[in-house]
């Protein structure tokens, strides 16, 4: 197996996503690297910092020149960034020593990478948002439509009270609602140009610095932060941390369609379920399974990329590795997330006969809740939840339910059952804040 599953030609199906993943290669980076070389040439030369002349020659040949990685990777070993290696190909390429001398013009190295990378994580986050919407309305579709289908609640693992299939579906629904408003307001935080020099104080460019910054953060469609950030890792940190929560949401949704799924509970059923080798019976919850793991892996990825955020000074090169070892591959594995949670959305099939067995076997005992709520009209309420307790030692299927028991020592106690209480409404006000 490689090192990193989502790069391989046999577990990327499992683990990758190709839309996000496509925005992570070498040429991608490379390009978005020459295009904001190009560009940052350009406003130099709209601002007089070089001639406009060398300004337009290195903005036309970044977005002509073609640059193999490979051949960067010896000089990239030896300098930590692929950024001179880079710079010193392009100048070659350019052949016009002349114009290219301006080339790289008051920048440092971190300026042209993580402007490269917070381009390209813009278009990760427009193609995010639009998976969140999706999913929401996916989600809630199935909430409107499975509101006042009656299941069991469980809590610790045990049947607790009645709910609906259409609640447990708001319950996974809600947060995505949330991360996506939570993303909206990220998203500008990411897509921040950085320019500022070798020490952060645009020194080389003179007065001119900050507007240079402007104007390239406008040519880019990126936000101006008004200051260099070379050591400020909240806005990374942040994103990490969002990461991990969406995909703490979508393993939850996972974890429930796991249990649900399995033998002896089959409350749903999910289309297109993973086989076994040697069992042909086998119906294996592989898509929420992968959730899941998800999940777990992103949280430890999101944990690296926070911890990136002690960093020395005002450049260390040991926690920006760390963050290089870590966000790539976690905003991959977030959109497999996300792109896996859409494609089940679709795939769950609720088994309404399954869930009326598990609400109900017989004993009554989901309605314990309710029984002593009922009782507690007459009783004080902690003797009348002892009275119900004690009945409920002595329930069991095939036997005397609770009900049963309850009636006989308590004749003329209502014992009508609190049904499914907000389930059905809380499902369907979901499906209308989703869209659905």
């Amino acid at each position: 197996m490689p090192a990193s599953p989502a790069d391989s030609a046999l577990y990327r199906g499992v683990f990758s996503d190709d839309e996000t993943a496509a925005l992570f290669t070498d040429s991608a980076e490379i390009r978005a690297m020459l295009l904001v070389e190009g560009t940052l040439a350009r406003v130099q030369g709209r601002l007089g910092l070089i001639p406009e002349t060398a300004a337009a020659f290195i903005d036309r040949s970044a977005r002509e020149v073609q640059i193999d990685p490979a051949a960067l990777a010896g000089e990239t070993a030896t300098n930590g960034v692929p950024v001179p290696a880079l710079v010193s190909a392009f100048r070659k390429a350019m052949q016009a020593p002349e114009h290219a001398q301006y080339l790289h013009w008051g920048a440092t190295s971190q300026d042209i990478m993580e402007t490269a990378q917070n381009l390209r994580l813009r278009r990760v986050l427009a193609i995010w948002d639009g998976r969140l919407a999706a999913l929401a309305q996916a989600l809630g579709a199935l909430a409107r439509a499975h509101a006042d289908l009656p299941m069991a609640a469980r809590t610790y693992g045990q049947v607790a009270t009645p709910t609906s299939f259409g609640a447990v579906i708001a319950g996974w629904g809600h947060p995505v609602l949330r991360h996506r408003e939570r993303l909206a307001a990220l998203s500008p935080q990411v897509a921040t140009v950085s320019l500022g020099g070798a020490a952060g104080t645009l020194s080389a460019m003179g007065a001119e610095g900050p507007a240079v910054r402007a104007a390239l953060a406008e040519a880019l469609d990126l936000a101006d932060p008004g200051h260099s950030w070379h050591a400020e890792r909240d806005r990374t940190g942040a994103f990490a941390g969002w990461m991990a929560g969406l995909t703490a949401t979508l393993g939850k949704l996972g974890e429930d369609l796991i249990l649900m799924a399995q033998s002896g509970i089959e409350e749903i059923r999910i289309e297109g379920a993973g086989g076994s080798s040697t069992m042909p019976q086998k119906q294996n919850p592989v898509g929420p399974s992968v959730l899941v793991a998800l999940a777990r892996h992103c949280g430890a990825l999101a944990a690296v990329v926070q911890g990136a955020g002690l960093h020395r000074q005002q450049r260390d090169g040991a926690a920006w590795f760390a963050e290089w070892l870590s966000l790539p591959q976690l905003c991959i594995l977030t959109g497999r997330a996300l792109a896996l949670a859409l494609e089940l959305a679709g795939r769950i099939a609720p088994q309404p006969a399954a869930m009326a067995h598990n609400l109900d076997d017989g004993s009554g005992l989901i309605h314990a809740e309710a029984l002593s709520f009922a009782l507690a009209r007459h009783l004080p309420r902690p003797e009348a939840q002892a009275r119900i307790k004690a009945l409920c030692a002595n329930a069991r299927p095939g036997g005397p339910s609770l009900q049963t028991l309850a009636a006989e020592a308590f004749p003329g106690l209502d014992l009508s059952a609190a049904g499914l209480g907000t389930a059905p409404d809380e499902a369907r006000a979901f499906a209308e804040a989703a869209g659905a």
